[in-house]
């Protein structure tokens, strides 16, 4: 199983910078141990605020048991603690490769479908969001995508030149109309096993 999770550090007042960095030096050396393993799959940093210190990382665990373990054993877990989201298997994650030189953006998906929207319509609706969502893919735009807890919610990754791009591929979607979508955009964690292990 896969989990987006939400790690937000707080150190404590008066912790020593040696302290801290020790600590940090640690939590990179056992990132990579992770990803080597299989359990850490991507980190990133969303936008921060002044003093700020989150990162979201994509986890693979058997369970929630096993997650828990996994980030149990994480250096900053002093720290830190953990906002854990599970995601399932999406129809139309294509799982593909990331490609470079664009930036990345998570999209939390929720579609409503109109009263009085006939079950032909939605059927329509949704093989073409499923035709676009492959075309997608194949440009190398929308990267995964999982179901979230909650009736009608997703989790996307994407690939875009710009937010403005990322924007206009959002607009492109058939169930545009029946969604609100939040946006994040991502910035290169440094212990991101999609960097340190390519």
């Amino acid at each position: 199983m896969e989990y987006l999770v939400t790690m937000t550090t707080n150190v404590p007042d008066g912790t020593p910078d040696e302290t801290v960095d020790g600590i940090r030096t640690r939590e990179a050396a056992h990132s990579r141990e992770l990803a080597a393993q299989g359990h850490l799959l991507r980190l990133w940093r969303p936008p921060l605020q002044p003093g700020e210190w989150r990162t979201l990382g994509l986890f693979a665990a058997d369970d929630g048991s096993q997650l828990e373990k996994v980030l149990a054993s994480m250096p900053l877990r002093v720290w830190r603690t953990d906002e854990v989201t599970p995601l399932s298997p999406h129809l139309n994650d294509p799982a593909l490769e990331a490609r470079t030189g664009q930036l990345e953006f998570l999209t939390t998906f929720t579609s409503t479908v109109p009263e009085g929207t006939t079950a032909q319509t939605v059927e329509d609706a949704k093989v073409r969001e499923a035709e676009r969502a492959h075309e997608l893919a194949g440009q190398g735009h929308l990267l995964r995508l999982w179901m979230l807890p909650g009736q009608g919610r997703a989790l996307g990754l994407w690939r875009a030149q710009d937010a403005a791009g990322m924007q206009a591929i959002l607009k492109s979607l058939p169930l545009d109309a029946w969604m609100t979508v939040e946006t994040t955009p991502l910035s290169p964690h440094p212990s991101d096993p999609a960097i340190t292990t390519s």
